[in-house]
């Protein structure tokens, strides 16, 4: 099974919502769709689903075109972020709608429904209207929709965005678990990075209709072609700005310089932007750690997490780290950056180093 598009575009009067893409997803681990809101995630889901027509390009599915095909006849399956259940049918019947359109019979449909329901915990709730089920349990019904369709391609287009914590971190553990046996191409929109790589698979960053690096996650994370996908799979942001390489050092707003090494002390005398994921900006003292001062502008606490936002000569920086540390706004601060961590960007936002 697979799941091709070629030269897709998508263009609304003079605006350009999706820009000219091509990307092939294989069954056997999640596809990863990752990028802010209006990136083009949805946008692009809703032309390979055929919920929408390219401007131009080829959607295929086992290497049959199908881009003119209506999203019935593609055997596809489509999760929204939020739960679109019908409200007047029990969950059983919620399950099994796909099936009785599909016209399978009474017996298969049963055995079906109950095994989604099972897969997904709701066989106490099969009598229950959406009404009456939490939201959690509203969206395992959804997926358990998509389950029992036994689709080709299964489009997750941020399903757990609307549940609360706890739920997210249950079902985001699960649903790799869930499709994996399933022959389907998965494909799973997201706007955070941490979910990304919590799912695994492969991972495509998007930035305003563009797809900036698709590969395997863990590799797009660790070796970002460019600042955009960097800047796409960091959160809290990535941290620039821009360096000066003279000979084996490199400096920062003149105030702050360090011995290059290895691939960075090979690049040629010039200016480059510099970027470093905040948990690699620490506030105490660490091998390879260059000090940086500046003045704390907004700080985050979150259970064992310190978070903290402070200038960087016109710039701000964030810095994430394990602990409470207790900063005070408006006060100046030593934070000590892992140079052996900087990416190093060209002008042109490819990466050099």
């Amino acid at each position: 099974m697979t799941l091709e598009i070629q030269d897709v575009t998508k263009r609304v009067g003079a605006e350009i919502h999706i820009h000219e893409t091509s990307l092939r997803f294989l069954p056997g681990h999640f596809n990863v769709l990752l990028g802010e809101t209006n990136a083009g995630k949805t946008t692009l889901m809703k032309l390979m689903a055929g919920l929408d027509q390219p401007t131009s390009g080829q959607v295929l599915i086992d290497g049959v075109e199908v881009t003119k095909q209506s999203t019935q006849d593609r055997q596809i399956s489509f999760v929204h972020q939020f739960f679109v259940n019908y409200p007047h049918l029990s969950v059983y019947e919620n399950i099994a709608s796909p099936l009785r359109l599909a016209r399978i019979s009474s017996s298969d449909i049963d055995r079906r429904v109950r095994e989604a329901a099972d897969l997904m915990k709701l066989t106490p709730m099969l009598e229950r209207r959406p009404q009456e089920l939490s939201g959690g349990q509203q969206q395992r019904t959804a997926l358990a929709r998509a389950i029992v369709k036994d689709s080709k391609v299964v489009f997750l287009d941020e399903p757990l965005a609307n549940l609360d914590y706890k739920l997210r971190e249950e079902l985001r553990s699960e649903l790799p678990q869930l499709f994996a046996d399933r022959g389907a191409v998965v494909i799973y929109a997201t706007s955070e990075p941490a979910e990304a790589l919590m799912l695994g698979g492969c991972t495509a960053t998007l930035h305003e209709g563009r797809v900036s690096q698709f590969d395997e996650t863990s590799d797009v994370y660790r070796n970002p072609v460019n600042l955009t996908t960097a800047q796409v799979f960091s959160d809290p942001p990535l941290n620039t700005a821009v360096v000066t390489k003279a000979g084996g050092r490199c400096t920062l707003n003149t105030e702050v310089s360090w011995e290059l090494s290895g691939p960075q002390s090979q690049l040629a005398d010039g200016e480059y932007m510099i970027g470093v994921r905040p948990h690699h900006v620490l506030p105490t003292a660490i091998s390879e750690g260059v000090a940086i001062a500046g003045s704390v502008q907004v700080t985050e606490l979150s259970g064992s997490e310190s978070v903290a936002h402070f200038r960087v000569g016109e710039g701000s920086w964030v810095s994430q780290s394990e602990g409470i540390h207790p900063y005070q706004v408006g006060e100046s601060h030593t934070f000590f950056m892992d140079v052996s961590k900087c990416f190093f960007f060209a002008a042109d936002g490819r990466l050099v180093a």
